[in-house]
């Protein structure tokens, strides 16, 4: 069992900048993979960054390639989203997702078994 809880969402004007937060607890959540998708209205979740367990590997998406870092404390257990050159399309719900005990990160949605309650991000022109 993971139990996610996220922060840091926002408003924030085209080109700035914002960072999301994920506290992980629970029996599994230091071996979890962890990731970041997100859903604006009217369209499907989409995957955004992904890290390994460790925090050694990590993914993205080539729309936020260059433009956002996903990091991992480990001590604490909690995943970072660091948004920078952020643009009105990147407005959306924002979600962090673990993958229960499993090492790799996926972009993969359905491979990830909890999930946080979300965070709105909005980015205005």
């Amino acid at each position: 069992q993971v139990q996610l809880v996220e922060s840091g969402g926002g408003m924030v004007q085209a080109g700035g900048s914002l960072r999301l937060s994920c506290a992980a607890s629970g029996r599994t959540a230091s071996t979890s993979a962890m990731g970041w998708f997100r859903q604006a209205p009217g369209k499907e979740r989409e995957f955004v960054a992904a890290t390994s367990s460790s925090g050694s590997y990590t993914y993205y998406d080539d729309s936020v390639k260059g433009r956002f870092t996903i990091s991992k404390d480990n001590a604490k257990n909690t995943v970072y989203l660091q948004m920078n050159s952020l643009k009105p399309e990147d407005t959306a719900v924002y979600y962090c997702a673990a993958r229960g005990g499993l090492p790799r990160g996926s972009m993969r949605s359905y491979e990830y078994d909890y999930w946080g309650q979300g965070t709105q991000v909005t980015v205005s022109s």
